[in-house]
């Protein structure tokens, strides 16, 4: 919504500048966008005159002109035809922006005269869309009179409207509530009505109530149409708007002015004397055709609002949106037919969302126009057609009736400043709620009354919403929060740490997190070693959610499988959340769970080990970031459940009967089952099985141990059974000089020619770092002994 100050200042008696309009709107709640000021864009150019014009010694076309100016006299170079002496024009010094060239002049020859400055077009300067020539100019005005001021171009102000304050649709309304808020006085604008001379020949008849519940017209014969008067063309464009003729542009004001659409009708092109409001007529699929007056043609719905004559068989308007082009008044039109409706908000937007119009009437309407207005609209419409066009106006003819205003209702002015802070004595909350239309009969309580375009208020907390925005929002008391003693040392509890630690350590890894579901399908629940009775959900929220889930594989893996489906198959997942293994608190667990889906580019060599490898490594990471011991935790491999993978899954735990976590490979089976390709890589990690680490004495942080030795490494190959895990071998290894040996890391696992059947060969790199000596060779056969020792505990000997 634009409207320019002088158009403000119509119904507003103010002194205040754009600028102080604008911040006045904003505090009062309405959304400045922009203040678009034209004079500041005019201020470099001036009135000058042209004292001498000569022929340019190079140039045929061009002209070097001697020109009074606000500077002094200028030697100017113009290649304009129509200077010449004596003409009073436009001057730009150098320096000024030329806003219709895009340029900044600056001082250079042209054809070997320099130009010090340049006479300009009304294009040139964006005040016009063509010139033949520079500007001329009245000869009597003065020498250095701002262009600006001639021009009469003055600040536009720019806003968003809120879809609950259509009376802002107008300037009347910014008026309004500028005047509440103490910028100035409202104007009286009541509307005098126009004594009709005859009764209206063209009847009106409404066979659609719900699209259309009130209608008036009027008819005025005799008006002489043509180009708009200048203010009011100025008035128009000044806001973006395009003048068409005196009584299209007319009602493009009233619509600006009064947020009151109305239409107008060449009555000489109407067929028969009656004007029917009803639906859309369809043949079959197709809605009723309409040529609009945009050129285009549209197919009207049964729910879209059809203004029709010739006893309502032809469409020539859609209600609230658009005019057609059959009726449309041109500077031939003697007789017109002036519409001023209410239109249903909910059915005109819907019929612009449909047939893809937003026209201003349509924007208007669909927001919720003034019922009121609908005959000082038609009023006001028709003493500004008779001012500029004449005619001789028939009687006003209305159809239907108006929704009732807005309900009365009980207000406390005490819930003032229950509800705002704000401590403002009666008559000052009066004043306000008055200043903006609502009326108001003191009681106790007061009984207050919306005015008619305010249908966005209906109960008490509206009522101190518009007082603390008149008052102003920057008056609203700021009071301390009461004070709560010294804050806590801590708002997570131990467990709700480590959700947190394991959450930003699995992100840093490169896992997204999945916020699924707690339930699942009771069959899948079933697979996954739930599916009991108990936890069966009575209520599901959906057929295949109708059990509480035993384990958040199931989730991820189903996850995993939808990312894959849409072209996103390398996926790493995890979720921390509750698995279920009975219906009492004590069977609930949280489970941080991961998942990969390895879709690594085709490879000579093969998928290989390095994913579940990988996975390993990230699971040991993460037990190690949220305090689990993980130097005491033993590796069990066939000992996992059946949607694992046998041989390509393990478990990790802390003595014989708590598992800390399971990981390894899906089985391809319960992949198929959930509609899932592999293969898929996944740990779960049962939270509440991992212990708390030992809280340690908080102390200064020591200086750091840094070696200044070089390390060393000595490679050892064992031949174990099959069956032993190499972890159990790294771990003897490590334990068998806690000082010296800093790493023990498995490079190579063998089977084949040279170790007997069922056994296989571990080679082990053994990293020693000296501390405060450098090591003999004595020392270092004495360790490499006390690794072999440590080796054969476990069963395992030195490979030859």
């Amino acid at each position: 919504m634009k409207f320019s100050l002088s158009w403000l200042m119509d119904h507003l008696d103010t002194t205040a500048t754009a600028a102080e309009v604008a911040d006045a709107m904003t505090m009062a709640g309405l959304e400045v966008e922009e203040v678009h000021d034209p004079a500041a864009a005019l201020a470099p150019f001036t009135v000058a005159k042209i004292v001498e014009a000569v022929q340019h010694p190079n140039a045929d076309r061009l002209r070097v002109c001697q020109v009074e100016t606000v500077d002094g006299m200028k030697e100017i170079v113009c290649g304009a035809p129509n200077a010449r002496v004596g003409l009073t024009t436009i001057y730009a010094p150098i320096g000024a922006y030329v806003p219709g060239l895009g340029v900044t002049l600056v001082e250079k020859p042209v054809r070997g005269v320099v130009s010090n400055g340049m006479l300009c077009s009304a294009s040139e300067l964006q005040l016009a869309d063509e010139s033949d020539g520079i500007q001329e100019l009245p000869p009597e005005i003065p020498v250095g009179t701002p262009v600006a001021k001639l021009f009469g171009a003055e600040p536009v102000i720019d806003f968003e409207v809120t879809p609950n304050r259509p009376d802002w649709l107008g300037v009347t309304g910014i008026a309004r509530d500028l005047a509440a808020a103490g910028l100035g006085t409202l104007k009286d604008y009541e509307i005098a009505s126009v004594r009709g001379g005859f009764p209206c020949p063209i009847a009106v008849r409404i066979k659609a109530p719900e699209l259309c519940p009130v209608f008036a017209g009027r008819l005025i014969r005799g008006v002489k149409n043509g180009p708009s008067p200048e203010w009011l063309q100025r008035r128009l464009t000044s806001i973006g708007l395009r003048s068409i003729n005196r009584l299209v542009d007319v009602t493009n004001l009233i619509a600006y002015d009064r947020a009151r659409p109305l239409h107008v009708y060449d009555a000489g092109k109407l067929v028969g004397s009656e004007m029917v409001v009803r639906g859309g007529q369809t043949t079959g699929d197709t809605g009723e055709a309409l040529i609009a007056l945009d050129g285009k043609t549209y197919a009207a719905a049964p729910t879209d609002c059809v203004i029709a004559d010739a006893g309502g068989e032809r469409a020539v308007g859609l209600g609230g949106v658009m005019g057609g082009e059959s009726t449309g008044c041109d500077e031939a039109t003697v007789d017109v037919f002036v519409e001023s409706a209410w239109f249903d908000p909910i059915a005109t937007a819907q019929t612009g969302r449909s047939l893809g119009i937003t026209s201003d009437a349509q924007y208007r309407f669909a927001r919720g126009v003034d019922p009121a207005s609908v005959v000082p609209g038609l009023e006001l419409a028709t003493r500004l057609i008779l001012d500029l066009c004449g005619g001789a106006p028939s009687e006003i003819v209305i159809a239907g009736q108006a929704p009732a205003n807005p309900a009365a209702f009980a207000f406390d002015p005490t819930f003032v400043k229950r509800l705002s802070g704000l401590d403002l004595s009666e008559d000052r909350i009066a004043d306000i709620l008055t200043a903006l239309g609502f009326g108001i009969a003191r009681g106790a309580p007061w009984t207050v009354t919306p005015p008619s375009w305010r249908r966005d208020v209906d109960g008490p907390a509206d009522l101190v919403e518009e007082v603390a925005r008149i008052h102003g929002f920057d008056h609203l008391p700021d009071t301390p929060l009461p004070d709560q003693g010294a804050p806590s040392n801590g708002v997570l509890n131990p467990r709700q740490a480590r959700m947190r630690i394991a959450r930003r350590a699995l992100a840093a890894m490169g896992y997204a997190e999945a916020v699924t579901w707690s339930f699942t399908r009771r069959d899948i629940a079933a697979m996954f070693g739930g599916g009991d009775e108990r936890l069966v959900v009575d209520n599901p929220i959906a057929s295949d959610l109708d059990c509480m889930r035993p384990s958040v594989l199931p989730n991820l893996i189903q996850a995993a499988a939808r990312n894959d489906a849409r072209g996103h198959g390398d996926v790493a997942l995890f979720e921390i959340g509750p698995i279920y293994l009975g219906d009492g608190p004590a069977d609930q667990r949280t489970v941080i769970a991961g998942l990969i889906s390895p879709r690594a580019a085709r490879h000579w060599g093969g998928a290989g080990e390095d994913a579940l490898f990988g996975l390993k490594g990230d699971l040991m990471a993460l037990l190690e970031q949220i305090g689990a011991p993980v130097a005491a935790l033993q590796l069990a491999q066939g000992q996992t459940r059946d949607w694992w993978h046998p041989g390509r899954s393990a478990r990790l735990q802390l003595g014989p009967k708590t598992v800390i976590a399971e990981f390894g490979a899906v089985h391809p089976r319960s992949l198929k089952a959930l509609d899932a390709d592999g293969p898929m890589l996944a740990f779960e990690i049962v939270l509440d099985t991992v212990p708390e680490p030992k809280a340690r004495p908080t102390k200064a942080r020591g200086s750091a141990d840094l070696p200044n030795l070089m390390p060393l490494t000595r490679d050892f190959a064992f031949v174990v059974e099959d069956s032993r895990a190499a972890g159990d071998l790294v771990r003897a290894a490590a334990g068998a000089d806690k000082a010296l040996i800093t790493d023990v890391r498995v490079f190579d696992v063998y089977r084949g020619a040279g170790v007997p059947e069922g056994s296989k060969s571990i080679a082990l790199e053994v990293v020693i770092q000296p501390r405060e000596a450098t090591l003999t060779e004595a020392d270092i056969e004495g360790l490499s002994g006390r690794v072999v020792a440590a080796a054969e505990k476990l069963g395992a000997r030195l490979r030859s």
